[in-house]
């Protein structure tokens, strides 16, 4: 059977993206017939950011970047800390950059065509991918599917859903306010309401930041109660002459959802409908960059995609972690304040980024409150 593509990417997102400008960059696929489908592409405008920590040496993303920090700030009840990123820094992408950048290495691949068409169905048929769009149907010997599937999330009852959302404000105020030197991590000093509740600034000069009111909780809240939130954490710094730049609104799963056993042979999901969002904090910019140049690798050698997931005991801290969050959402604030104030802020990192040792990962630990973990981790070993 000729098939009419050797891979489709449903959706073009940031890990459709990569992956399309990843498979352009590498001789190896210069032969291979893509297809990229998204009703919205390309994209021109900024729709969302991305934040990441890196060594400040790797050079990939120093002209995309928006800015970067070295310091973050920590704050919680009666506990603040500077805290030093070197020899790493906290940056900052904005999507229409990374849009750019990757629509230009894409738009150069004569073997890559665009259809503007929303993806209904994605059926592994055995020995090929199936595709059916709103206007047609296309195969191809391997599909990549970026679509997340809320409603599989929401339903699915051994592993409960947690959702990351945010609205954000690009504020510019009159007078000098912000100390561009320092960025804003997670501030737990406002209001909880029963939920895990921060905010994050991200300042570029003096003058200009962006404000974000960030919530882990079990629902997502009206699109009207994020503004009283943020203009009243503003009224509380002080800040109350300003004008709203642009602003961002979204949502992150976080969830211990076993997403690589929806794999199959022919058809892999990536990005968040892979599970390369994390689970526990929502970071998903460097997961996308490392999941797809190993994904790249793997298409290389393999032709199975029910072998492209590895193992990981990072998984199972998320699942604990995401079982207490879920239980007792309102244990957030105290938990990440613990983990601030009792460990080296390198290890926090390099925990959080699953680059950690076992020792350290165990230190961690050790300065949680340790009796919920217990009894959370009894409960997770009668599911798992």
């Amino acid at each position: 059977m000729e098939f009419d593509y050797d891979y489709i990417i449903c959706g073009g997102g940031a890990s459709g993206l990569s992956l399309a400008s990843r498979l352009s960059l590498d001789n190896f696929f210069s032969g291979k017939k893509i297809l990229i489908i998204d009703p919205e592409y390309p994209k021109k405008i900024n729709d969302r950011t991305w934040c990441f920590w890196e060594d400040n040496d790797n050079i990939i993303w120093k002209d995309l970047t928006f800015y970067n920090w070295n310091n973050i700030i920590f704050k919680s009840d009666n506990f603040n800390k500077v805290i030093s990123l070197k020899p790493l820094s906290y940056k900052m992408l904005k999507s229409v950059s990374y849009y750019n950048y990757t629509n230009n290495i894409i738009s150069k691949n004569s073997n890559i065509k665009i259809l503007n068409e929303k993806v209904l169905t994605i059926l592994d048929k055995g020995n090929y991918g199936e595709v059916k769009t709103s206007l047609g149907i296309y195969t191809s010997q391997k599909v990549f599917n970026s679509i997340l599937n809320w409603e599989l999330l929401k339903s699915n009852k051994k592993y409960p859903l947690l959702i990351q959302h945010f609205e954000g404000w690009f504020i510019k105020t009159e007078k000098d306010f912000f100390n561009p030197e320092e960025a804003t991590f997670m501030d737990f000093s406002i209001e909880q309401n029963f939920n895990t509740r921060f905010m994050y600034i991200l300042p570029f000069s003096k003058k200009e930041a962006l404000v974000e009111y960030t919530l882990f909780s079990k629902h997502v809240l009206d699109k009207k109660e994020y503004e009283p939130f943020l203009i009243n954490y503003l009224d509380s710094l002080g800040i109350k002459n300003y004008s709203i730049v642009s602003k961002e609104l979204g949502k992150i799963p976080m969830t211990g959802f076993p997403f690589h056993k929806q794999n199959s042979k022919n058809i892999i999901n990536i990005g968040s409908a892979g599970g390369w969002s994390k689970p526990s904090t929502g970071f998903t910019f460097k997961n996308i960059e490392r999941k797809t140049k190993s994904l790249i690798n793997f298409l290389k050698t393999n032709h199975d995609f029910t072998k492209f997931y590895k193992k990981s005991r990072f998984r199972y801290y998320d699942i604990i972690f995401l079982d207490v969050l879920y239980q007792n959402n309102h244990l957030g604030k105290k938990l990440f304040t613990q983990m601030f104030k009792n460990n080296k802020s390198k290890w926090i990192f390099k925990f959080l980024d699953e680059k950690s040792n076992f020792l350290e990962e165990l230190t961690i630990m050790a300065n949680f409150s340790f009796g919920i973990f217990v009894k959370t981790v009894f409960k997770r070993l009668f599911k798992l």
